[in-house]
């Protein structure tokens, strides 16, 4: 072979070498970083992986909040009027949150079917709804105030 194709082929198999190496790298940095979307129909309908972070989004059920008396502990229920996901949270809860109201909570499945949150999020104002949450409860039937369509 000459020394010349030589030189091109190490430096083509190195390119490749190195190229598949950083793609390797940056896609196992980001999958960590993966939070998938899911109603509380499709967790109920167990699409949802357990023990990888992912979000919830629907409607806190009226009369589902219930806060530990010794702690920061709060349980409660995220629905989309069709299926319904238990939550747990530990922390101080936004200051909008409350039954009734549009919610988001990050965190891990357990095997139980209980959301471990490490995140709340709570709409800003009456009007405002998270996209996610809206598009959950328009394929369940209800209106962003629960109201059947």
């Amino acid at each position: 072979m000459h020394p010349v194709r030589k030189q091109r082929l190490i430096l083509v198999l190195f390119i490749v070498l190195f190229s598949s190496a950083a793609i390797g790298l940056v896609a196992y940095a980001l999958r960590g970083n993966i939070n998938l979307f899911f109603p509380p129909a499709e967790v109920a309908a167990g699409k949802a992986p357990i023990g990888q972070p992912i979000r919830i989004g629907g409607m806190v059920k009226e009369g589902s909040v219930r806060r530990s008396d010794d702690s920061l502990e709060v349980y409660f229920v995220i629905t989309d009027f069709s299926a319904e996901v238990p939550v747990t949270y530990e922390g101080i809860l936004p200051d909008l949150f409350g039954e009734g109201q549009g919610a988001v909570a990050s965190g891990k499945l357990a095997a139980n079917g209980v959301l471990s949150a490490t995140e709340v999020l709570a709409k800003h104002d009456e009007n405002y709804m998270p996209p996610e949450v809206a598009d959950a409860l328009e394929k369940s039937g209800y209106d962003h105030e629960g109201v059947k369509q």
